[in-house]
């Protein structure tokens, strides 16, 4: 049987869960923006080790600052 690099892709099956469905069930009660930011998150934690190691690990932290600043930025509005 052939892997599904669209629909499954190895680095994001490897646990008992899909990221997917892990990212749609943490993110369903934020607000878009941050939504958005905390999936991306998951996205590159939970892939690292499988995928592209520091790179994903840096893009992980480059969406945890930018949500840093919306959450600093609300804090203070």
């Amino acid at each position: 049987m052939a892997i599904d690099v669209v629909n499954s892709p190895k680095h994001y099956t490897q646990g008992r869960f899909e990221t997917i469905d892990v990212i749609l069930d943490t993110v369903q009660h934020l607000p878009g923006p941050e939504g958005y930011l905390v999936g991306n998150i998951i996205k590159y934690m939970s892939r690292y080790h499988f995928k592209n190691g520091q790179e994903d690990l840096e893009k992980a932290r480059w969406y945890l600052n930018k949500l840093l600043e919306i959450v600093e930025a609300n804090m203070n509005d």
